[in-house]
């Protein structure tokens, strides 16, 4: 068993480095274009980066960013950003030289472990101020065994949000800056009214009407619906704060599902007891680099509701090859 705590450290200290940059583009209502994601995206994945080089040097790490694209793509101030905010946060000179090692440490790589980083997943609630978190999942010999959730808007009392992880088929939840371990599961409920269901927010992700088709298959209509950014649709199902997350694409859709939009979350719901496959109940294929190439849509669930949910999904995808 690996000490995670460093990877905890990490998260926490992306936190506070999106928090500042929310605060200096966001928070007055100004959503200053994609500047905002694109600092915080490399300043975050960075300290993800920095961690994994220092304690798991030996590890692989599959992630969006490069140190080639902060070079060539990141404007010059921008990049002054990045370096004052992780000098900031780090207490320490930092160099774009620093920040092109970091991002790029493990990639490319092949090991028995791999970090899958997603150092801003949600980046529509990010600028709106909603909800999205911060992941490192672990893939050992390509399939999820390990996790860290950051989500800074994860709905609990001192509304500082919440860490998760998952290690030794294990799911935990802890205060986001430290406090109380928690061990979490999914929960049991499967009477359709008490059922609570996720969807993305964004209509790009995935459609809101073939899904809304298969709740009424399934006989869900009366479940409760919430629409959520990010990976938090997974630590809630995990820690028993809703039952079903659906993740249909649009009819026709080329849109891919890229491996850091889930790894974290399917070792930590998988952990918490509960299930998430593609729409015919098969794995999720962890084993083609970035993308879930061999997957066509995602269902996560408490596994109490997981066999008639694909009854649903069938019936629909039966209805739309005979139309």
């Amino acid at each position: 068993m690996i000490d995670l705590q460093p990877i905890f450290q990490a998260v926490r200290q992306a936190a506070e480095l999106c928090r500042a940059v929310q605060e200096m583009h966001l928070a007055g209502g100004e959503k200053g274009g994609h500047e905002p994601v694109t600092v915080a995206d490399y300043g975050a994945q960075a300290l993800l980066c920095r961690a994994i080089s220092l304690h798991f040097p030996d590890d692989a790490v599959l992630a969006e960013e490069q140190g080639g694209q902060f070079v060539e793509l990141v404007s010059d101030g921008e990049k002054a950003q990045v370096i004052r905010l992780l000098s900031e946060t780090l207490g320490q000179r930092v160099t774009e030289a620093d920040i092109v090692r970091w991002l790029d440490h493990g990639y490319g790589c092949e090991a028995e472990r791999t970090w899958v980083i997603d150092p801003i997943d949600g980046t529509r609630g990010f600028l709106a101020l909603r909800n999205y978190v911060i992941a490192a999942g672990l893939l050992v010999d390509k399939r999820p065994a390990g996790a860290v959730i950051g989500a800074p808007g994860y709905p609990t009392p001192d509304r500082r949000g919440a860490l998760f992880h998952a290690q030794s088929g294990v799911a935990y939840m802890q205060p986001f800056y430290g406090g109380v371990l928690k061990r979490i599961r999914a929960s049991d409920r499967d009477e359709p009214a008490s059922l609570r269901v996720l969807e993305s927010v964004e209509k790009s992700h995935a459609s809101h009407e073939r899904m809304e088709r298969v709740r009424r298959a399934a006989g869900l209509e009366d479940a409760a619906l919430e629409r959520l950014d990010s990976m938090e649709k997974y630590a809630r199902i995990a820690a028993g704060d809703a039952e079903l997350y659906l993740r249909l694409p649009r009819l026709f859709s080329q849109r891919p599902h890229m491996v850091w939009d889930h790894a974290a979350g399917v070792a930590l719901v998988q952990a918490a007891g509960g299930l998430a496959t593609d729409v015919d109940g098969s794995p999720l294929d962890f084993t083609q680099g970035r993308t879930l190439a061999n997957n066509r849509g995602v269902i996560v669930s408490n596994g109490r509701i997981h066999a008639r949910v694909l009854e649903g999904v069938a019936k629909v995808l039966a209805e739309e090859s005979q139309a």
